[in-house]
């Protein structure tokens, strides 16, 4: 019996090492670290993959959230409409510009923000919606653009963790008015460390982001707003170029994996399996579950569980054991418990299982065999 880990980098490295090694090799030799063609190179390509005409780069998918709403000139007095079922990041950067995270509860079933409850959740302060196609599951982003339409508002979709997942025919972060990215290792499009970019088809918005995310300069020492210091390196842009070319295949391996864990699932009673995604195409970042006997006032037996896999060489994960409109820094927000139930309750239900490319039939056999034994 071998040990499983939540995901396996290596073996991707296995891959592509060869080709990022003469590539980090020859930028480390040329000395241009920052910027250039390189950087450049990547920017147009992810643009061209995603389905826009603008990508800019930069330090992180946290950056390209706040450079998003810092682009929109969203700040004190306004509001944001997000989900609390996330990380933190994306209620974050609302309240890094100054404005106020307004919370709306989940759909239970993709875990993604609840399209029918956020009409109501709207207000004279409200300036923007940020979906999250959470796990890779695009957001009903039909729907959403129809209420920012109606409501005269901007949409920000967070694709931290859907890099290539579509809403129908189009690529999520090409639909709304920005869409953020993060590079983080572990998201479907990883860099070997920290990278972001944000994508638009607005020409205004796009040279915006660019001026802010350089110390709020167009000219080098003519400053016209107070910006940040947000850049991809060259090393990490030439990384990303390779691995960008084998994103569908990754993605594709994963969707493979994510069928054969629903046919070993389905049976188990215990557990209720991700739903099929109904409009689009999702790239299972991960893979998770709900334990159905885990609630509010059983915290300890989803722990218990994932305590038995590990004894049994199967590592999982908890993707958010506290909603954000329950976390601390958002006190005094006034949320009462049980005022988002959904996101309340699957905050104690979820479990994500090993999930990346190259995981084999046999391990997801062990996962769900050591899981079956573990309930």
């Amino acid at each position: 019996m071998s040990n499983i880990p939540p995901l396996d980098l290596s073996r991707q490295y296995q891959l592509i090492g060869k080709e990022v090694e003469a590539a980090v090799g020859s930028i480390l030799a040329s000395g241009r670290y920052i910027g250039g063609s390189m950087v450049e190179n990547f920017e147009r390509e992810f643009a061209n993959y995603i389905g826009v005409s603008h990508c800019v780069s930069c330090n992180s998918g946290t950056d390209a959230l706040y450079l998003a709403l810092r682009s929109l000139n969203i700040g004190a007095g306004d509001e944001v409409i997000t989900t609390p079922f996330t990380f933190i990041a994306t209620s974050e950067t609302i309240a890094m510009v100054g404005a106020t995270p307004v919370f709306v509860d989940i759909d239970p079933a993709t875990f993604n923000i609840d399209v029918s409850q956020i009409a109501k959740a709207i207000s004279s302060s409200t300036k923007a919606i940020i979906p999250v196609h959470l796990f890779g599951q695009p957001t009903d982003m039909t729907a959403i653009m129809e209420i920012a339409k109606q409501y005269n508002l901007f949409v920000i979709e967070d694709c931290a963790q859907a890099t290539g997942a579509k809403w129908g025919e189009a690529r999520v972060g090409s639909i709304g008015h920005i869409g953020c990215f993060s590079f983080f290792p572990t998201k479907n499009l990883g860099a070997c460390g920290d990278g972001g970019a944000v994508t638009t088809g607005d020409e205004a918005i796009a040279a915006k982001i660019r001026m802010l995310k350089e110390h709020g300069s167009k000219a080098r020492y003519y400053h016209e707003e107070n910006g940040v210091n947000s850049r991809l390196d060259a090393l990490q842009a030439a990384i990303l170029q390779i691995k960008l070319q084998h994103l569908d295949t990754w993605n594709a391996q994963r969707h493979t994996a994510a069928e054969i864990y629903h046919q070993l699932l389905a049976p188990v009673s215990a557990i209720t399996i991700p739903p099929a995604t109904n409009g689009g195409t999702h790239v299972w970042n991960q893979y998770t579950i709900k334990l159905k006997a885990a609630n509010n006032s059983e915290k300890d037996y989803r722990e218990q569980i994932r305590q038995t896999l590990q004894a049994k060489g199967v590592s999982s994960m908890i993707y958010y054991p506290l909603p954000l409109h329950q976390q601390s820094v958002y006190k005094h927000l006034g949320y009462q418990p049980n005022s988002l139930p959904h996101s309340e309750l699957v905050a104690h239900q979820v479990l994500s299982l090993p999930m990346f490319p190259e995981i084999s039939q046999m391990e997801q056999e062990q996962v769900v065999y050591s899981l079956k034994d573990s309930l």
